[in-house]
């Protein structure tokens, strides 16, 4: 008899057989086939492991099957072997593995829309517009111009004359231009690169030639801000071009893709498909389908893309490697990072970790010589790195978080036409309100909690459970409409800067101001006109952006990170300091980094300002070997969540004591409840797990998922495992 092995897209750690649908047919039966099955009272799309002769479960309880999808394995073995092993690393269920490896319209029984794309051709009326038209509007001017030379243009067009969709957008709005779709045309060029790379320093050189493209290696690109990683990628992936592979890059900020994918629509004229959360589930699908076909030579991504199927597989890259965003935070909680590593071993490849800051996790193992450790230590454009000065702002008169000094650094080089990036990593008004007259202060009802004030929208938000409530006219304890609002974030740095500087064109960028499709592009592209400006950003500031006439950058708030009960607070601290501070003076005009802090004479302080993060590294290092915490030791939290805190803690305890017998190589500490005991109305427990052994804690995790799983309360808490967390949280 014929059994079919499935995993289901459910939170059981277990597969499922039923028997074969009627009218399957023999050359379906592959693993990676995707197969409709009933599953108690709904249908649900899994996937076939493999086919089996016979069962555990009686025959006559079987199901059979409802039918099968594919006709050939929407999983690759590659792929399926990847999930496999993902989910055994991470001790998640296969089944809730795989589904996140294909694109959402994968995971529905709906028949899957065909590939079309979106182009563009002048309208009735654009055609009638004279040669030399809107001529106040250079840009459009040019996307005018190109189509009255062509009959129609797509979104690689756009890039490669250096066009964004906001030209697009305006030409539509005015008549000028229409869309269509049409089925995709496969693009086939002898030619590999479109423009010509770059002249490569010595450095550069060396790094490129240690890459071998016939093996697996996993290489460590430490290069500092501007030394030129792009470059050493770009002329990597023209390797992969000319012996016919395609190449997969991964980056860690959705902000980040429209000028990555410019700046390699622009260098190579092959198919580049993009996979990020912002997409459609179409787009996404149609993305997905051309790189498993192959037509997609080079994949750029952020963090699920890692799962992305291409048959002729020749690199990976993951740029700004350090970035926490490669770790998943809730449900499969992985690391896209070390996926990609394990990619890399398994297709025989090699895999380049790039980074200014790299973890120290990838920077121990490069130091013991695990990794290949390529340093750059040079700025590619001869440009010499930013000097670091501490501003003291202790008993400094400030004014909306801006003491005197800074505020006469900005002004000078504002009036000398350059461009200046403010950095504070707090959006929202104000992170507390507060009455001037009891002294309450507004918590979130769900969450241990301060409510954000948000000004501008007249609200008070929770950045932890995203609730949101209207600003109160007056205090809800006792009434007084004496209500402060203290500390500044980035809306209120906004609001000062342009009081100080009204004159002064000042630019947010933060998670409110680029929400709406297309805005961080339209940010960016208006930086890069290069008039004088003021950047205010969070984080999103300090990733990979390239902004040539931004001569000083303003951290108004350093001190955050030493403080943090994280013990990762400091590692992110310095390379966020670090990141953001290579914004500065990336090109012919020098740049100069001010950081504001209460802490001027701070060992980490005073490590990073006068040496180089390479030492500070070095000594965060040397710290977590005395403690045996990563990368001298493996962690492992596992968290529950319950509307009471005791049946949470309960759930944890029974299974540290359950498990204990199985393996003794393994420290617990806990049950505790975690840093922030409620959020989103459930309150949070932890139990901590530690070992020098990866082995012994892999069993130990065996274990607990196997008493947790059979436990009463199991069904009742909510419980996960998070295997190597990138926060204590």
């Amino acid at each position: 008899m014929t059994i079919l092995r499935l995993a289901m897209p459910t939170p059981l750690r277990r597969s499922f057989d039923y028997l074969l649908p009627a009218d399957a047919q023999p050359h379906q039966l592959q693993p990676g086939s995707r197969v409709l099955a009933p599953f108690g009272p709904r249908k649900l799309v899994g996937v076939l492991l493999s086919v089996e002769t016979d069962s555990e479960v009686p025959t006559n309880k079987l199901k059979p099957a409802i039918a099968i999808l594919d006709d050939q394995p929407s999983l690759a073995a590659p792929i399926l072997q990847l999930c496999r092993w993902a989910a055994s690393y991470y001790q998640h269920p296969l089944g809730d593995v795989i589904s996140n490896a294909l694109p959402v319209l994968m995971r529905k029984n709906q028949t899957l829309p065909e590939q079309t794309e979106t182009y563009w051709r002048l309208s009735t009326e654009g055609k009638g517009l004279p040669e030399g038209a809107l001529k106040r509007a250079p840009k459009q001017a040019k996307l005018l111009a190109l189509l009255q030379q062509r009959d129609s243009l797509n979104s690689d067009d756009l890039a490669r004359a250096e066009l964004s969709r906001s030209h697009v957008r305006s030409l539509l709005e005015k008549g000028l231009i229409e869309s269509f779709e049409q089925k995709r045309a496969s693009t086939v060029s002898s030619q590999v690169a479109t423009e010509q790379p770059l002249s490569l320093n010595d450095q550069q050189r060396a790094a490129l030639d240690a890459i071998n493209t016939q093996g697996y290696s996993c290489s460590l690109l430490e290069g500092i801000t501007g030394s030129g990683k792009t470059e050493v990628y770009l002329q990597l992936i023209e390797r992969c071009l000319q012996e016919g592979k395609q190449s997969l890059v991964l980056i860690p900020e959705i902000g980040l893709t429209p000028q990555t994918l410019a700046r390699f629509r622009r260098r190579f004229s092959c198919p580049i498909a993009i996979l990020h959360s912002a997409l459609t589930d179409r787009e996404r699908l149609i993305a997905w389908q051309s790189a498993q076909s192959g037509e997609a030579k080079i994949v750029i991504g952020t963090r699920s893309a890692v799962f992305t199927p291409m048959p002729e597989l020749g690199a990976i890259i993951i740029d700004e490697e350090h970035d926490s965003s490669f770790k998943q935070q809730d449900g499969f909680r992985y690391s896209a990072r070390d996926i990609a590593i394990k990619r890399a071993f398994d297709r025989q490849c090699p895999i380049v970790l790039g980074s200014a800051t790299p973890s120290l996790e990838t920077l121990h193992n490069a130091l013991q010589g695990r990794y290949q450790h390529l340093p750059m230590t040079q700025r590619a454009t001869g440009a010499s790195a930013p000097a670091f000065e501490t501003i003291d702002i202790r008993n400094s008169p400030m004014q909306d978080g801006f003491s005197p000094q800074l505020i006469n650094a900005i002004d000078q080089q504002i009036h000398a036409g350059n461009q200046v990036l403010v950095f504070i990593n707090r959006r929202g008004f104000a992170p507390v309100m507060i009455c001037h007259s009891c002294g309450h202060n507004a918590q979130c009802p769900q969450c241990d909690a301060r409510l954000t004030v948000h000004f501008g929208q007249r609200q008070l938000r929770c950045h932890h459970c995203e609730g949101q409530w209207p600003l109160p006219q007056h205090c809800t304890e006792c009434g007084s409409h004496e209500l402060d609002f203290r500390g500044s974030g980035t809306e209120r740095s906004e609001q000062a800067l342009q009081q100080l500087f009204p004159e002064t064109p000042v630019i947010r960028i933060d998670r409110d101001t680029t929400s709406r499709k297309n805005a961080m592009q339209e940010l960016v592209d208006e930086v890069h006109r290069g008039e004088p400006c003021i950047l205010v950003g969070t984080q999103m500031l300090a990733k990979g952006h390239h902004f040539p006439d931004v001569t000083l950058v303003a951290i108004l708030d350093a001190d955050g990170g030493l403080f943090c009960a994280d013990f990762r607070g400091p590692e992110k601290m310095g390379q966020l300091l670090v990141q953001v501070a290579g914004r500065a003076g990336r090109e012919a005009k020098p740049g100069r980094v001010l950081i504001q802090t209460h802490q001027p004479d701070h060992p980490l302080i005073q490590s990073l300002t006068q040496d180089s993060y390479q030492q500070y590294a070095r000594q965060l290092l040397h710290e977590r070997e005395q403690t045996g915490l990563p990368p001298y030791g493996y962690l492992t939290l596992l968290r529950a969540e319950h509307s009471n805190l005791e049946t949470a803690e309960r759930l944890l305890s029974d299974v540290r004591q359950q498990s204990e017998t199985t393996v003794r190589k393994v420290q617990c500490f806990g049950p505790l409840p975690a840093p922030m005991t409620r959020k989103a109305g459930q309150y949070r427990a932890q139990l901590l797990l530690q070992a020098n052994d990866r082995r012994a804690l892999n069993q130990r995790l065996q274990a607990i998922c196997h008493y947790a799983d059979h436990h009463p309360l199991g069904k009742k808490v909510r419980w996960s495992i998070d295997v190597d967390p990138a926060d204590m949280f």
